[in-house]
């Protein structure tokens, strides 16, 4: 069946106290957005329309770079649910199939959940939940397996409000029976709003099928404040540590791992206290991540270690066994198996041969200021510590640089290189300017009395 999704995104969101929009705070590392587009991928929609008002242009930018065929359309005046739908129904004429909307700051939302939503037989089929507290939801009035209408919590009678069943505001419907009931909405109502709700009396009173599916209440959590946003994360850090564990992940702090939104890590891999993975990380079996690393956009293979202390920036790819030790960074490099990075030291834009030894306060010098230049290591080189890398530059197979070089040609396979200034040495000096220093300071101490 042939699935658009319709994510509603163009709120302020004025409670969040903020000039982002409000589907553009985060929670583990990614928009609110892009964790309701990542929930709907699992349907392999046709279509992905993101509708957009306040900072359009931060919200386009944002759908794009986590799915570039969203599409965007523009909801210039806030005017309602049902006109917000109307705007990205104007770019779904010729669909033919299934259209699902989803709220962009409701990310919680399972794709086993929405796989029930595009396979119920009903014309319209809308999202519930049960409530612990149903509060100030609106309700869902159902006969039998029959959704007869939703009802605003304001608006509804003393047994309405005694109904725990909740709306979500998720709904499903045919693409032309959805923009034929949009079509007859009003916004003859307090607000002068538009209600997307209003579709569900409007088919069943013209005979559509109209039924419900129902979720756990913690899958249709939306985000208006920024105590809410902070429950949602708790709450997406709570999963995603429980998750780990249950597929053999060894996680010896679980309290203090913090995971992206799209963090993989294979079974047996060990993750020590005070990590925090950003979007995009990718940790093979039996590999070891130790303390208080920080990781985004990277991947790490089987039998890797990590840290502690260790940063790893986006491109950074690091082969089966390769050592990253305490207070390394490495961003856009490539390190093939074996290789040993210890400590101190910055790689950038380079790539290191297998069971290359990088000594420690290496340092790839890859920015001249305007332009990013590569470094090539060969296989089985050692680098000397405090070694300065000046790219673009290459150092051939078992290769060696002294300590304390500065190295800015290329140096050939099996070459040793140094690149340092002669020593001097200059006997007793050390004894009388130290005599000297102290004698200076002594006076200077005395003409203060």
């Amino acid at each position: 069946m042939a699935v658009a999704l319709i994510i509603l995104a163009a709120g302020q969101g004025t409670r969040m106290n903020s000039d982002l929009p409000k589907v553009l705070h985060k929670i583990a590392g990614a928009p609110l957005l892009a964790h309701a587009m990542q929930a709907g991928w699992a349907l392999e929609p046709e279509r992905i329309i993101v509708v957009a008002g306040h900072g359009a242009e931060l919200v386009e930018k944002a759908a794009h770079a986590h799915d570039d065929r969203a599409e965007i359309a523009l909801q210039d005046r806030q005017l309602g649910t049902g006109h917000a739908v109307a705007q990205a129904l104007l770019l779904l004429e010729g669909h033919e199939g299934r259209v699902i909307v989803l709220f962009g700051d409701t990310p919680f939302i399972r794709a086993e959940t929405l796989e029930k939503l595009r396979d119920s037989a009903a014309d319209v089929t809308v999202l519930g939940f049960h409530a612990a507290d149903p509060d100030r939801y609106g309700r869902l009035i159902t006969e039998g397996e029959r959704l007869t209408g939703i009802v605003e919590y304001k608006d509804a009678n003393e047994a309405e409000r005694a109904i725990t069943l909740c709306n979500s505001g998720v709904l499903a419907a045919d693409r032309a029976l959805l923009a034929d009931l949009v079509g007859q909405l009003s916004n003859d109502n307090a607000a002068g709003e538009y209600y997307l709700t209003d579709v569900v009396g409007l088919a069943a009173r013209a005979g559509r099928t109209t039924a419900v599916v129902t979720c756990p209440e913690s899958e249709t959590l939306g985000i208006n404040t920024r105590a809410q946003l902070a429950a949602a994360e708790a709450a997406f850090q709570a999963r995603a540590r429980a998750g780990a564990q249950e597929n053999g992940v060894t996680l010896t702090a679980p309290e203090t791992v913090w995971f992206g939104f799209d963090t993989a890590i294979g079974r047996d891999a060990i993750i020590g206290p005070n990590v925090v993975f950003g979007p995009g990380v990718t940790v093979e079996s039996g590999a070891e991540i130790r303390a208080f690393c920080d990781l985004e956009g990277c991947h790490i293979s089987r039998g890797a270690t990590v840290g502690p202390f260790a940063r790893l920036r986006p491109g950074a790819e690091l082969a089966e066994d390769v050592h990253v030790g305490n207070f390394v960074e490495i961003k856009n490099s490539v390190l093939d198996e074996g290789v040993k990075v210890g400590h101190l030291t910055y790689l950038g834009d380079a790539h290191v041969g297998e069971h290359t030894n990088i000594g420690a306060g290496t340092v790839t010098c890859n920015y001249d200021g305007v332009m990013k230049h590569r470094t090539e290591i060969g296989a089985r080189a050692f680098i000397g510590s405090d070694t300065m890398l000046v790219a673009p530059v290459k150092v051939g197979d078992d290769a060696l640089t002294a300590s304390g070089s500065v190295i800015t040609e290329d140096v050939p396979a099996g070459a040793l290189a140094i690149g340092r200034a002669k020593q001097a040495v200059k006997p007793g000096l050390a004894t009388r300017l130290m005599e000297k220093l102290r004698a200076e300071k002594a006076r200077r101490k005395k003409e203060a009395i």
